[in-house]
């Protein structure tokens, strides 16, 4: 079993972040890499997430961005007994993929008690970023029986 250690000594299984990663990110072949509030790796197939020009879907871009931030963000509040709901994303795209596999990486702006915010980067298998984007994230008190 895979683990990463995050900030207070606790420990995640990538296999336990990878089954719940939901059925957009399985659809979409998402595979969380490393995770922990301070970063965050995914990668994903840029095959099957294309649009009709053959390039990398800007949407899957998206959703892989979000998909990391949250990941981070969740885990950020967590340490104070919260849940992270996304609040704004935005996403500058900067040259396309046509192959292979794309990598994000998420790092905080600010990890704060009601908010969070992450920039992440999208690259190619060549190391060339093809996104940029941005996450913010509400810290919620977690809802009784969660």
């Amino acid at each position: 079993m895979t683990e990463t250690t995050g900030p207070t000594g606790a420990t995640y299984s990538l296999e336990a972040l990878n089954a719940r990663r939901g059925s957009l990110g399985e659809r979409m072949g998402i595979e969380i890499l490393e995770a922990a509030p301070e970063r965050v790796v995914a990668r994903m197939p840029v095959e099957g997430n294309t649009q009709p020009y053959g390039l990398l879907h800007g949407g899957a871009s998206v959703v892989l961005a979000e998909t990391v931030g949250s990941i981070g963000s969740a885990m950020h509040g967590a340490l104070t007994g919260k849940i992270a709901v996304g609040l704004d994303i935005n996403a500058s795209h900067h040259r396309a993929a046509r192959s292979g596999w794309v990598t994000a990486t998420a790092v905080p702006v600010t990890l704060g008690g009601t908010l969070t915010c992450y920039e992440i980067t999208i690259t190619d298998d060549s190391g060339r970023r093809t996104c940029t984007c941005r996450l913010t994230c509400l810290l919620r008190e977690q809802p009784p029986g969660t």
